[in-house]
């Protein structure tokens, strides 16, 4: 038990419980008392942990599953109303990927009610409200009517939940929502590693080729024939998920389980936003509810990449960042270079050269200085930050290696530095390199961002 909880992994039990076994995947399969059981052992092992010499950040995600397991299976009578988020990181989006699909699950005393499962573009039909898009969806892809599908647009995603509920309520839908929850595409592959593979209306998924095969289904003939009706294209999703949830229930060693859990949450592969504040609180003390930091007072980066292709290009898009900050001049200079290589090997319907629009946040008051490889940025201010906004565009089988340049604010000291770089959900892992220039001297550090870093140069 030691073993188990000392490497943090514990915390899968907010998987199990808030999206499978409590039923946000909107399928009732924690019956036969498994919900129960869980919740009694997510309150035992959090009395135990507080025992064990284990790192205070996984004794306080432990504490915070466990409220949210007590708050979410008590059995108080309450209907409890969720709205799940199905993006497609395939395609990104700066709230993690393509909005395709949505459910609405109903819940009382922690079993589902009811389930409602539907195409974001059915929802979208019924929107007649013509509102502008946000700068470049009309430029670059001729949309000219900002719609649900599309609401996912800031890297924040307290605002995309605001945004969603928004044009939800535009088509004519009404009512509260407890809570909103986005899952990424990439989580499948993750999941079918761990249960192994599963066939479906006779279709074989595996870890390797999980989404790439969904995408064949619910596109690929649809594209090449437009004569075929498109309503229920993606009904294969609703057969496809009771079959993954059994074999997840089925999978014997559990620390595995915990593991990919730990893996979504830490990667913003899975989002959390609850409109009860003592909930929200709870999820934001982990970083688990995809907010941007205003509270941070250092040096700070985060690079935004917006698909404008309306291909899944992201599949096959490798990035790195090499980030130089030099305190040798007047004024504190910063220079981020990016590389990114396409490493699809052709075109297809699925495939083309990659089209971003970049949005590279950083701390407010920053100024513009130099670009290479990308177009002149628009800078503009918001949730706290200055960012900088360009095209890039990377060819099949090329790379582009981009260059923006900018002076700091004079907030930003060499005294006791520090920077926050925080990662898109949605996209993949990414090496960093970070190089301080400060009295004469260097300061290197490196890794790889596969959760938001902190970077620390005495």
């Amino acid at each position: 038990m030691e073993h188990f909880l000392t490497k943090g992994k514990i915390i899968v039990f907010l998987i199990i419980i808030a999206i499978l076994a409590g039923g946000f995947f909107f399928f009732n399969y924690a019956k036969d008392n498994k919900l129960s059981i869980v919740v009694k052992s997510l309150s035992a092992m959090d009395k135990i942990s507080k025992l064990l010499p284990i790192q205070d950040d996984y004794k306080k995600e432990l504490s915070v599953v466990n409220s949210l397991a007590e708050e979410l299976t008590k059995k108080d009578e309450k209907t409890r109303t969720f709205m799940l988020l199905l993006q497609n990181n395939m395609e990104l989006r700066p709230g993690g990927g393509f909005l395709g699909q949505y459910a609405i699950i109903k819940m009382k005393n922690g079993e589902v009610i009811s389930s409602a499962f539907e195409d974001a573009n059915l929802l979208d039909q019924r929107i007649t409200a013509k509102i502008q898009t946000p700068y470049p969806f009309e430029k670059m892809m001729q949309l000219k009517s900002w719609k649900f599908r599309d609401s996912n647009f800031s890297p924040d995603f307290p605002t995309n939940v605001e945004k969603a509920k928004y044009f939800y309520r535009l088509a004519g839908r009404g009512g509260a929502f407890d809570g909103v929850i986005a899952i990424n595409a990439t989580v499948l592959n993750d999941i079918l590693a761990l249960t192994g593979p599963i066939t479906v209306s006779g279709v074989d998924f595996n870890s390797s080729n999980a989404f790439l095969k969904l995408e064949e289904v619910v596109e690929k003939k649809y594209i090449m024939d437009p004569e075929l009706d498109t309503q229920n294209r993606k009904a294969i999703m609703k057969t496809m998920t009771p079959i993954v949830i059994e074999r997840l229930f089925q999978v014997g060693n559990i620390s595995k389980i915990v593991e990919l859990a730990h893996k979504e949450l830490r990667n913003k592969n899975i989002q959390m936003n609850f409109s009860d504040s003592n909930l929200q609180s709870l999820v934001s003390s982990v970083y688990w509810d995809g907010k941007v930091a205003t509270d941070w007072g250092g040096d700070y980066l985060m690079a935004v990449d917006a698909n404008m292709g309306a291909l899944k290009t992201d599949y096959y898009i490798k990035r790195s960042i090499n980030y130089e900050i030099d305190f040798n001049g007047e004024k504190p200079v910063a220079t981020l270079n990016m590389n990114y290589k396409n490493t699809a090997p052709y075109g297809d319907w699925r495939t083309s050269d990659y089209h971003s629009y970049l949005r590279i946040y950083v701390p407010q008051g920053a100024k513009f200085l130099e670009r290479k490889m990308i177009s002149t940025p628009i800078t503009n201010n918001e949730l706290g930050k200055t960012y900088f906004g360009s095209t890039l565009h990377v060819l099949i089988g090329g790379e582009t290696n981009i260059m923006i340049k900018y002076e700091l604010p004079d907030t930003i000291s060499k005294d006791e530095y520090r920077m926050l770089i925080q990662k898109q959900s949605g996209v993949g892992d990414v090496p960093v390199k970070i190089t301080v220039k400060k009295d004469g001297e260097e300061f290197v550090q490196e890794q790889t961002m596969i959760k938001d870093l902190k970077f620390e140069f005495q």
